[in-house]
């Protein structure tokens, strides 16, 4: 069974890899324990999507490698 946290508490702060124009940015929430919620900053009362930390942190991590090559 999938439980849905309840993110009305979250702590949103936007990426440091959203451009700075208004166009792609998005926010994750830092506050849950196990989870990284992720949002559009432009629809804020759209739907998050939910990463495992683990997977959240190999996420970043490619990020940071491709940015480096």
């Amino acid at each position: 069974m999938r439980i849905t946290p309840d993110l009305s508490t979250a702590a949103w702060r936007k990426s440091s890899y959203s451009n700075n124009d208004g166009g792609i940015c998005v926010e994750v929430a830092d506050n849950f324990p196990g989870i990284v919620p992720v949002r559009d900053s432009k629809d804020p009362d759209g739907p998050a999507l939910i990463f495992p930390n683990g997977s959240w942190s190999e996420f970043i991590a490619s990020l940071k490698k491709n940015a480096d090559t």
